[in-house]
């Protein structure tokens, strides 16, 4: 039975307004949206509330990659699902859109002042390294994790090379990555992750 079942009433209420409220802080205050916001749901979610574990948030990134629409609020709807189920996955997906809703139409009702704004783009110009260097780190951190034997090691070097020199969709970079790691298994017979260093045959 799944643990949300299991909760009282009162103890269900607490945890959806924290999802909530932990995604509209994480949309509210993060500049550059998408693959900018993955760090900060990796420090909040996995670091600080420890809702899921680091190798969870790698598989869901992974899977909400593959999926349609934006990363970041796919990422929100698949952890409020396995916290809470549907009306978790709805309370995440209200707490990860509402802020870019609610930002997005009060600028569209200044944009014609804040077009030509010397403080908004020199605001923006030093705002994108730092969004750069925040994806970065994370993927740093995440491919530490991710890539601890030679199988995962030499699969990311073939993707890397496909993504930037064969400009290959990152979709299709997933797609096939899924039947190589089920081809591994099959033909080496190992029984645990292909990227885990100690496997055991």
């Amino acid at each position: 039975m799944p643990k949300f079942n299991q909760q009282s009433r009162v103890q269900q209420l607490q945890l959806h307004s924290r999802i909530f409220l932990a995604f509209f802080k994480i949309g509210a205050f993060v500049i550059g949206g998408g693959f900018a916001m993955i760090p900060v749901i990796q420090r909040e979610i996995v670091t600080n509330k420890q809702w899921v574990s680091e190798e969870e948030f790698l598989d869901l990134i992974a899977v909400t990659q593959s999926a349609p629409g934006p990363v970041a609020v796919n990422t929100a709807v698949f952890i409020g699902y396995k916290l809470q189920g549907l009306s978790g996955a709805t309370v995440a997906l209200l707490g990860s859109v509402l802020p870019s809703f609610l930002i997005i139409l009060t600028l569209a009702l200044f944009l014609s002042s804040l077009e030509n704004n010397l403080i908004l783009t020199r605001f923006l110009a030093g705002v994108r390294p730092a969004v750069a260097a925040l994806i970065l780190g994370v993927g740093l951190k995440m491919g530490f994790k991710a890539l601890r034997s030679p199988f995962a090691l030499l699969l990311s070097i073939l993707a890397f090379g496909l993504l930037f020199f064969a400009q290959l969709h990152p979709f299709l970079l997933i797609v096939l990555g899924a039947p190589a790691g089920i081809a591994y298994w099959w033909f080496t017979g190992k029984q645990t992750d292909p990227t885990d260093s100690k496997e055991v045959s």
